[in-house]
């Protein structure tokens, strides 16, 4: 389908899952950053949800966004992404909400689909890290972990278990973030994206792995490809794609930071997501034909 100036593209959708999802009379999106970023990161999307009546929750991971911790404190996934646990273990038993990740936010979201997959009712990977166990593998590594070294030396390293061991943080320097995150984005929006981003917890982050425990699969996923991405590149979307797929794929024509880029768009492919594919009883969804 096309969209005047912006396209979205839906590769493939089928039907809701067995499962019989809990229709949703008040939707409640919860939005989760990658590395480096914060709750912030969602601000253009919140705005427009909000303002067409959805509730929406954004999250700020440990050592990210208002988190007072820093990066090379944070050693392990399970204190990393114990923010998102702690939220999930508050919603009601009878609630489910809908579980959005970005970049590495993805690990977040699978680790979510883990342990509260009756709460989850739809899981949406925005140009994500989607892998069923984390990291275990090189294969793994090779598909969930940007490279960019075609960019030189990108990375401020942290090293906070001494100089002569493995990083602790990262955070792409300055003078690269727009170059490589935010080539397609608003001035304004990389702007201020450079006086907010954080070294996030890469040790933290490539330590990330799940048990096989079955109920993962009880929740519904969708994938929304980032055709012009530099960080997550299309062959690693793709490979995560292939080797687990999701009931649906989508595609936008943006950067790796679509809620800059083409806001509008990946409000309505959220929307979409949930109200079209899995049943969701919202009000009015917005129409992208």
């Amino acid at each position: 389908m096309m969209v005047k100036e912006e396209k979205a593209m839906a590769v493939s959708e089928e039907s809701a899952d067995s499962r019989g999802p809990i229709p949703l009379l008040k939707p409640h999106f919860v939005l989760v950053h990658g590395i480096g970023g914060g709750a912030w990161c969602w601000y253009k999307i919140r705005c427009l949800m909000e303002n067409s009546g959805y509730k929406v929750s954004c999250i700020d991971l440990k050592s990210a966004g208002i988190d007072h911790s820093h990066a090379d404190s944070v050693l392990s996934f399970d204190d990393y992404n114990q923010p998102l646990m702690d939220f999930l273990s508050a919603v009601p038993e009878n609630e489910q909400v809908i579980l959005v990740g970005h970049s590495a936010g993805g690990l977040s979201v699978t680790e979510a689909c883990h342990k509260f997959a009756k709460k989850i009712h739809l899981a949406v990977y925005v140009a994500a890290t989607m892998l069923k166990l984390g990291f275990l593998t090189d294969e793994d590594l090779k598909h969930g972990v940007p490279d960019l070294s075609e960019f030189g030396d990108v990375y401020q390293l942290g090293f906070g278990l001494g100089q002569d061991k493995p990083p602790t943080s990262a955070l792409v320097k300055k003078e690269f973030q727009r170059k490589i995150i935010y080539h397609l984005s608003p001035h304004e929006d990389s702007t201020l994206a450079s006086m907010l981003l954080r070294p996030g917890p890469i040790l933290a982050l490539t330590s990330a792995s799940f048990a096989e425990d079955g109920e993962v699969e009880k929740v519904p996923r969708v994938y929304i490809r980032t055709s012009q991405d530099h960080v997550m590149k299309a062959e690693q979307q793709e490979a995560m794609i292939k080797r687990w797929p999701p009931l649906s794929v989508y595609e936008l024509d943006s950067d790796h930071s679509p809620f800059f880029s083409t806001p509008f768009l990946l409000f309505g492919l959220l929307v979409k997501a949930a109200a079209v594919d899995f049943g969701c009883n919202l009000t009015n969804p917005p129409s992208l034909l």
